[in-house]
């Protein structure tokens, strides 16, 4: 399993990408006006897991990234981190 943060039109989404190809999207940061929103992904409802207003994309993903929201879908499966920021997908996939 692999998990890294891709490019999105209003920020960046954290994805689980399995051995079979398939994408989850586990979490994700957007640009606003008055800095950065963050969302881990959850279960139920747990407001804790959004935040608003951080100063930088940094922290906001570290927020994000501290929930360890991939385990939702793989439990205690080892996970690959790729640090690179992958590039916003072609239209059409």
């Amino acid at each position: 399993m692999n998990v890294y943060w891709r490019e999105h039109k209003t920020g960046q989404r954290l994805i689980l990408e399995s051995e079979t190809g398939q994408l989850e999207e586990v979490g994700g940061v957007r640009r606003t006006s008055k800095g950065f929103d963050a969302l881990a992904r959850t279960m139920g409802y747990e407001p804790g897991r959004a935040q608003k207003g951080f100063p930088t994309i940094e922290d906001a993903k570290s927020f994000v990234e501290s929930f360890h929201p991939w385990d939702i879908f793989i439990g205690t499966a080892e996970i690959e981190f790729d640090e690179r920021v992958h590039p916003l997908p072609d239209e059409g996939t």
